[in-house]
């Protein structure tokens, strides 16, 4: 059995390279001052030694953890399990590993996630998901953030927050503007929204989208029906019921997530309705399953593998003396669940 002591150390690999043990030190832990020549060097005597760097005494001993935290609302979500998917094929082609967990979009479980990677001294932490709407409901984690970057510590987060971090930035408000022209380009004038939650940024923004079209194209906006609920497909189903219920003469549903489209087309069509020659769906995200349905789901598509992507290199990156920006684009996907409004759905401008 092989003992600890016969284990490859570092300084073996650094004998092996003939380099210096600080050298092999930064190549292993991706660390600056050493070429990406002479870092992959390093790394491939270390494997070919079958050295395995020991991160619980790296940390002990003070230096950079290999772990990164990634936090998210709902890991059983499938727009996190993409963003997911992507951070952790990223951490792993770095040398890092990921440690998830989620908040189920409570402010409180943000705090205490974060707390709780420290904690284990997780040097790097990607947020994943919204930000509140009020800046207070953040503020507890906001100083939190604060504390943790202040000791070396970085951030970055995904989606609109009140944070000092770091941001990619999802493309809700265009992509909502770009599916509201595609339902009035359809003839479209008595639309309702599915909302989703609404103390969360992302729901506000493509909100703030829809309105903005719907006003420029003469739309009284007042007169759209929003009704709110969980970003699940229950949530979905539940609230087109209620949107259905008390205007049925809609003849478009826009819902703020593929979850809450797919929700609502599935009940639309348990009640006998024509999707979409009674009534269209369009959704947002593009999540795998949009395409899968019957029929195919209108949305919006963002660039969640890329979006992932790019927090880890925000958060792996040296930090700027201001919070970083990236923007995302966005594309509007045309499936089978839009077609062109019903004839008796008129031009009155007005969704009773």
């Amino acid at each position: 059995m092989e003992t600890r002591s016969s284990l490859p150390r570092l300084v073996d690999v650094a004998q092996a390279a003939g380099v210096s043990l600080a050298t092999a030190s930064r190549a292993m832990t991706g660390s600056s001052g050493v070429s990406p020549a002479l870092a992959a060097h390093v790394q491939a005597v270390a494997a070919q030694v079958g050295y395995v760097p020991n991160s619980h005494a790296r940390a002990l001993a003070g230096g950079q953890a290999s772990m990164i935290g990634l936090i998210v609302h709902d890991v059983g979500d499938p727009y996190f399990a993409e963003i997911a998917r992507s951070v952790l094929r990223e951490t792993e082609s770095r040398g890092y590993m990921a440690m998830i967990s989620q908040t189920e979009r409570d402010p409180r479980a943000e705090l205490s996630r974060i707390r709780t990677l420290r904690a284990h001294r997780v040097n790097s932490i990607v947020l994943a998901g919204s930000g509140y709407v009020t800046a207070s409901a953040e503020a507890d984690t906001a100083a939190e953030v604060r504390s943790f970057t202040a000791a070396g510590g970085r951030v970055a987060v995904i989606g609109r927050h009140h944070l000092p971090a770091d941001a990619v930035l999802p493309d809700n408000r265009r992509g909502a503007e770009s599916v509201m022209r595609h339902l009035l380009d359809l003839g479209h004038r008595r639309i309702g929204v599915v909302g989703g939650p609404a103390n969360i940024t992302s729901a506000e923004d493509r909100l703030a989208g829809l309105r903005d079209v719907a006003r420029a194209r003469g739309l009284d906006w007042e007169s759209v029906p929003v009704v709110h609920g969980d970003f699940t497909r229950e949530g979905g189903a539940a609230s087109t019921s209620r949107l259905m219920r008390e205007h049925p003469s809609l003849t478009a549903v826009v819902a703020l997530n593929d979850q809450m489209a797919v929700g609502a087309l599935f009940w639309l069509l348990r009640q006998g309705r024509l999707v979409p020659g009674e009534v269209s769906v369009a959704g947002f995200d593009d999540i795998p399953v949009a395409a899968d349905v019957h029929p195919g789901l209108t949305t919006v598509r963002l660039p969640l593998i890329d979006m992932g992507r790019q927090a880890l290199e925000l958060v792996l990156s040296p930090s700027a003396a201001r919070p970083r920006r990236r923007r995302t684009g966005h594309e509007l996907v045309v499936r089978a669940s839009t077609g062109p409004a019903p004839e008796r759905s008129g031009a009155t401008g007005h969704a009773r």
